[in-house]
């Protein structure tokens, strides 16, 4: 009887073990929802360090923002002292081309002036010259009728009283005419004298005025380089202006998002480990389900073994004798012991290729790396790669997950944010300048669902998706960003 008792303890020993075989698939599923759901855990305590340290960012953060509006304010007092430089330096050049025009006005008198003048004393050398002329006749005439005296023995020689009378009107006459030539001919001597002098002054202030306007354009030329360089202080200054504001508004803002962002990730990364616990437990449900139906089919099973062994233990002995029934048993038990001790074959699994699948369906057409900003210019980390696709290509998660934030983002337009656990490690990936989004925060996704649709929206230059992989939680400072290409496939 103890052997038909070990035979049916090495029968119930053979369909453990394949039992625990056939179980090895689901306890190894469960071992990983285990691993996962520590590695989810231990993300958890990292991400409540970093919601309470952000607090502490945030003040700092607030301090430098204090700083730079304190520098944007310095600028901006800068920029206006330029502008008012600016303003009088314009106006101290319209007052110099307004003296300039004056000048150029005075100078084209002068001229006009000096040409009347040379023409004036034209006419007055013409004139003294007659006068000359008639002068000499007149000094001739007298020298050979005697001067006076000749006049007197003109009016003596008169006839009658009338007679006297019309003589001496008319020798006053010719005395008055020869008086008035003389006046006339000193008053046109002083006249072509002033009009030399004149003549020569003027040319004199003329060329002084020419002198003067070669100053003043110089002056000029000066205020113009003092302009055309306040203006290039003014353009760098201002360059650095939007440059610190733009950094100081991507920086509060990112911070915003970053805290945001984080209590988004602690919700995902709570999802994930509600739907982990979830599916351990289901697996442990069917496991254990499946352990009880096995179990009962084994006893079951190991009650009929033992039943009939010992109905043949018991008839063998009748009919055959102890000794050579024994024997028998203890053959078949040896048998049924070494197949009980074979193992169960498992089916081998390899892995291969990335982690991720292609977003979208199009090509790469800008690499992760540093580069130059084709918006503002500077250097920047593009902590992505881009993909050429237009605007409504279909979107698909690059992994499953569950979705962080979906919405407007600073810069990267209409974006998704999904938390992926693969391998025991996390992952974020991050798909910008949507055009639409048809997932929301909290939701599970699978890889390859479609999650929204390609666009131009945001900080974009054209119709394109921007990818990214994080080793981790997404950041601000994007100092856990990867190339995307290391784990597509």
């Amino acid at each position: 009887m103890k052997k038909v008792y070990s035979f049916a303890l090495i029968s119930v020993l053979f369909l453990t073990t394949v039992t625990v075989n056939v179980g090895q698939a689901s306890a190894e599923s469960i071992d990983g929802l285990k691993n996962k759901i520590n590695e989810l855990e231990k993300e958890q305590e990292e991400l409540n360090k970093k919601q309470g340290n952000i607090d502490n960012d945030k003040s700092e953060v607030d301090g430098d923002i204090d700083k730079n509006l304190g520098k944007q304010s310095d600028v901006s007092s800068e920029i206006n002292d330029i502008d008012e430089k600016l303003s009088n330096t314009e106006s101290d050049i319209d007052n110099k081309e307004n003296e300039i025009t004056e000048t150029n006005q005075k100078i084209e008198d002068l001229k006009n002036r000096i040409e009347a003048l040379k023409e004036e004393i034209i006419v007055l050398k013409e004139r003294i010259e007659k006068r000359e002329a008639l002068l000499k006749d007149r000094l001739r005439a007298i020298q050979q009728t005697g001067g006076d005296m000749k006049y007197i023995e003109v009016i003596l020689g008169s006839k009658s009283f009338g007679d006297f009378i019309s003589r001496s009107g008319a020798v006053n006459t010719i005395m008055n005419q020869d008086k008035t030539i003389m006046e006339e001919q000193t008053a046109d001597k002083l006249a072509l004298e002033d009009n030399k002098k004149e003549v020569e002054s003027s040319k004199v202030e003329v060329e002084e005025r020419k002198v003067a306007l070669e100053d003043q354009k110089k002056e000029l030329v000066a205020l113009k380089g003092q302009l055309d360089e306040q203006k290039d202080q003014r353009k760098t200054l201002m360059a650095q202006l939007e440059e610190e504001h733009e950094d100081l508004e991507d920086h509060k803002l990112s911070l915003e998002e970053e805290k945001q962002i984080l209590a988004a990730q602690t919700d995902a990364n709570k999802k994930a480990v509600q739907l982990a616990e979830q599916e351990k437990g289901n697996l442990e449900q069917l496991a254990k389900e499946k352990a009880a139906k096995e179990k009962a089919a084994e006893e079951k099973a190991a009650k009929e073994q033992a039943e009939k062994e010992q109905q043949q233990a018991q008839a063998k002995e009748k009919s055959a004798g102890s000794n050579n029934s024994s024997s028998k048993s203890e053959s078949s038990s040896s048998k049924t012991a070494s197949t009980a001790s074979a193992p169960a074959s498992t089916p081998s699994s390899s892995g291969g290729g990335g982690k991720f699948i292609w977003p979208a369906n199009g090509p790469k057409t800008s690499d992760y790396g540093w580069r130059s900003h084709p918006i503002s210019g500077g250097k920047k980390l593009h902590a992505g790669m881009d993909i050429g696709v237009g605007i409504g290509t279909p979107l698909q998660a690059a992994a499953s997950g569950v979705v962080i934030s979906a919405g407007a983002m600073n810069g990267y337009g209409n974006t998704i944010m999904i938390s992926h656990s693969i391998d025991g490690q996390s992952y974020t990936t991050l798909y910008a300048h949507l055009d639409s989004v048809s997932v929301s925060a909290g939701q599970h996704v699978s890889q390859g669902q479609t999650i929204g649709a390609t666009g131009n929206t945001g900080g974009s230059t054209g119709p394109h998706l921007h990818f990214e992989i994080h080793e981790g939680g997404w950041n601000a400072a994007k100092s856990n960003s990867v190339d995307p290409l290391k784990y597509l496939r």
